[in-house]
Order: structure tokens, then C-alpha cells, then sequence
């Protein structure tokens, strides 16, 4: 039983299925494993037992009489402790929220626990979400798979650790500037970021309303598919018969394949060359203004988080990490008048990446530049902790500030993952040529 925590969600959907899996015994297998797991408080917030094996009793009958509500039902997840859990705590990270206990789920765990997913319970994240780093020294710093002294990402950090260290079958995150993506690269699983708006945030704490997205972290790219559809209450894609075969990527010299380090550079490259091999036909492509959407996305991010967190943090900023309170008291600065100017001048943008890369199909990159960062360092070191976290974001931050779908692949090299940015909306056409890069890949 101990071989169910290492395979994907659809596979042990599959098991379930066809009755070599029984849905307690399955719960059970994750339940154990986390309350045995030396790190198990690194990783998990609150482990919600009782709830989690009574929906997995409800799975095994479903079973029994033929009427599974999904592929995933009796598939045991993580979710990340910002999405609402009805009489579970739910505080994103930050002693700011302690204690508080919501009355109902978000409308994303209500639309999974209606296809039999099972909670396993909350994860720990970056503090209100702010920082792709995954350093919470107040509430909890999760592990990374490849080195555990160093950050696992952020901010859906535990999410990551979850799913890396056969905690669960998949975990559910979000993402506002690469808060799935990163920490699916730094632990060498498969993220998926939709478009925004994709997904409804009802219930879900948020940290900047205009860029926040729902997405899951996973083993495969099936499991990223399967997931968004039942999230979504939508169809998955179709993934029979994909190939790269004639696929056009681009890789974006623009901010993007800078200031790389040496072990994402070398994963990136020997990835696009598997690619290659594969059928892709890759190109390289310049988007000149992404440089000024980076210079304004800053006021746009920190007066979106300040304007939701403000009381809050205006009230108890002692309780806070003092990295994570300079960054949302940003947004106190940010005029009306140049929120909104910026919000215009990032819709023209967006129109003239669209026009640059309607041609392609796929734009790709190294997830992030550099590898996690290592914990203590960022802890005694000021510049280097905001050196590093803007690092970490800078890639995945384009598909947030361009409104893109995106993926995350591991390239074989640990903690560096090769991102796939598609064509605003189109989840299932990037969904696709995921499969057929992963296959590439393995």
C-alpha cells in the first residue's frame, strides 16, 4: 500500500476504479504516512482526519455501487490554507487570521468534494501568499525535496511538500505571480496556472484579486487536466494522440533568459533539445515591453494586497514576517490615479504580446532562474532575501502579468523546471502540448 502515495491521482483513480483500490484503505495510507512523517508540522497546518475519512467511506460506497461521481473520486488531496474550510481553521499563513474557522468551503473544495475528492487537510504557505520563496518563519517553513535546508517555493509551499514527500496524491495552490509554479519546479512535480478568472476565488483568501488564480500541483500533466475539469465542472482535454510534431515554441529572450544560474540554464537547454528530438521547432522571440510591465507591476500588486489587507496589518503588524509587512505596506504609496494609469498601460501590453506570439504555439523558459534559495541565509540576510525573491518570480510573474495559462515540467534536472506559457484561455491546446512534452521529457 505503501506504492499508492508515489503514483498519480489518475492512476490511483483508475484503481479505484477497476477495485484494486479500496477508498479507505487509500486514506488511510496518506493519513499514516503524515502522521508519521518527521516533518509532518513543516508540511501540514491542520490534518483533517475525521473529514477525511468520512468522505472516504462515502468514496468506498460509491464504489461498491457503481455510481463514482468522477475519475478522482476517493483520491485523497492537500489544500492550501487560504481556500475556506467549513469548521476548519483556515489563516493563509499569517497569525493575523488565527483562530478564524469559516462556515462553508470554497466554491472550488465544494465543487471537489461533490466529485469524491477527499480532503486531507490544510497546508502551510508564504505568509498571506506574498513571496515565491516559501519561508514562513512564523507559522512554518515546509522542506524541499532536493535539499532541505533550502526553500521548497512559495507561496503554496506545503502544497508542493505534500505531493513531493508521498504526503498526498495532489494538492490544490494558488497563484498570483508564480505561487504553483514555483514550488512545482523546486520539487520536481507538474504545476498548472489557468487563466485568471478561470477558476471562481469564492472563498478563497486573497492576496491581489486581479492576478490571484486557482491551480493544482501534481505528478503529471494528466492529473493537472483531470483536476482543472472537475474544478472547473468542465470536460478535461483530450490527450489522445498528442505529439510535438510540428509544434512551434518560442523561447522568450525578453527578461526571461537572463541572469540565469547555471543548473536551470543546463536543465532548460538539454529540455529544449529533448523537445527538438521530439518534432518541436523552436524559434526565439523579443517582446521588448515586457520590460515596462515589470517596471509597473509592482505599485499594481502591493496596492491590490494593501487594499484587502490593510486593516488587517495596520492593526497587528507586529504579529508579521517583517519581510512580507514592508512588502504589503507598499501599496499605501500607489495614488488612484497611477493604479489605474498603470492597469491601462498593462492592457496595451498585454495586446502587443498577443500579437508577437499568436503565431506560436506555446512560448517556453526556465521556470525559474535560480535554484531555492537556502533558508537560514534568507533569514540573516536582508538583501539577499528580496534579491532571491524577485528572482524566483520573475519568469513565472509574465503569464500573471500577461493573463496566460501556464505549465510547469520537470526537466530532469532537480529543482529546475521548463514553464510553458499558452495563448490566453486556451488551456486545453496548452494542456496538450504539455502531455506531449512530458512524454519527452520523462
Amino acid at each position: 500500500m505503501d506504492a499508492w502515495r508515489w503514483k498519480t491521482a489518475t492512476e490511483l483513480g483508475a484503481g479505484i476504479a477497476e477495485g484494486s483500490i479500496d477508498p479507505i484503505d487509500l486514506t488511510e495510507t496518506f493519513l499514516s504516512a503524515i502522521d508519521a512523517h518527521p516533518m509532518r508540522d513543516r508540511i501540514y497546518a491542520r490534518v483533517t482526519h475525521e473529514r477525511a475519512r468520512a468522505e472516504a467511506k462515502a468514496a468506498r460506497i460509491r464504489m461498491k455501487e457503481g455510481r463514482r461521481q468522477s475519475p478522482l473520486d476517493g483520491v485523497p488531496i492537500s489544500w492550501k490554507d487560504l481556500f475556506d474550510t467549513r469548521g476548519i481553521g483556515t489563516e493563509a499563513g499569517t497569525k493575523l487570521m488565527e483562530g478564524r474557522i469559516p462556515d462553508t468551503d470554497a466554491v472550488v473544495l465544494q465543487r471537489a468534494t461533490a466529485a469524491g475528492l477527499v480532503c486531507l487537510g490544510k497546508t502551510h504557505m508564504s505568509e498571506i501568499a506574498f513571496s515565491g520563496l516559501g519561508l514562513n518563519p512564523i507559522m512554518g517553513t515546509p522542506p524541499c525535496i532536493n535539499d532541505d535546508q533550502a526553500v521548497p517555493g512559495g507561496s503554496s509551499s506545503g502544497a508542493a511538500a505534500s505531493v513531493a514527500f508521498g504526503l498526498a496524491a495532489a494538492a490544490i495552490g494558488s497563484d498570483t505571480g508564480g505561487s504553483v509554479r514555483i514550488p512545482s519546479a523546486w520539487n520536481d512535480l507538474t504545476g498548472l496556472k489557468p487563466t485568471h478568472g478561470r477558476l471562481p476565488l469564492d472563498g478563497v483568501v486573497p492576496l491581489c484579486l486581479t492576478f490571484d488564480t486557482v491551480g493544482p500541483l501534481c505528478r503529471s500533466i494528466a492529473d493537472c487536466n483531470v483536476l482543472l475539469g472537475l474544478l472547473d465542472v468542465s470536460t478535461p482535454a483530450d490527450l489522445r494522440g498528442v505529439s510535438l510534431e510540428g509544434v512551434d515554441l518560442a523561447i522568450l529572450d525578453s527578461v526571461a533568459m537572463d541572469d540565469l544560474r547555471p543548473e536551470p540554464k543546463a536543465g532548460f537547454e538539454a529540455a529544449v533539445a529533448r523537445l527538438e528530438a521530439a518534432g518541436a521547432r523552436v524559434f526565439r522571440i523579443v517582446v521588448a515591453d515586457l520590460v515596462e510591465a515589470f517596471n509597473i507591476a509592482g505599485d499594481l500588486y502591493a496596492a491590490d494586497s494593501y487594499g484587502w489587507w490593510r486593516d488587517l496589518v495596520e492593526a497587528n503588524p507586529q504579529k508579521m514576517f517583517p519581510q512580507i509587512l514592508e512588502r504589503v505596506r507598499g501599496g499605501a504609496t500607489v495614488s488612484g490615479a497611477d493604479y489605474v494609469s498603470k492597469w491601462n498601460r498593462l492592457r496595451e501590453i498585454r495586446k502587443t504580446y498577443a500579437k508577437v506570439t499568436e503565431t506560436y504555439d506555446a512560448v517556453i523558459m526556465p521556470t525559474a532562474p535560480i535554484l531555492p534559495p537556502n533558508a537560514e541565509r534568507l533569514l540573516t540576510d536582508d538583501a539577499y532575501y528580496k534579491a532571491e525573491n524577485l528572482l524566483a518570480l520573475r519568469n513565472t510573474r509574465i503569464a500573471n502579468l500577461m493573463n496566460l495559462p501556464a505549465i510547469t515540467l520537470p526537466t530532469g534536472t532537480p529543482s529546475c523546471g521548463i514553464m510553458f506559457n499558452g495563448q490566453t484561455g486556451q488551456e486545453a491546446r496548452l494542456l496538450r502540448i504539455g502531455a506531449a512534452a512530458q512524454a519527452a521529457l520523462a
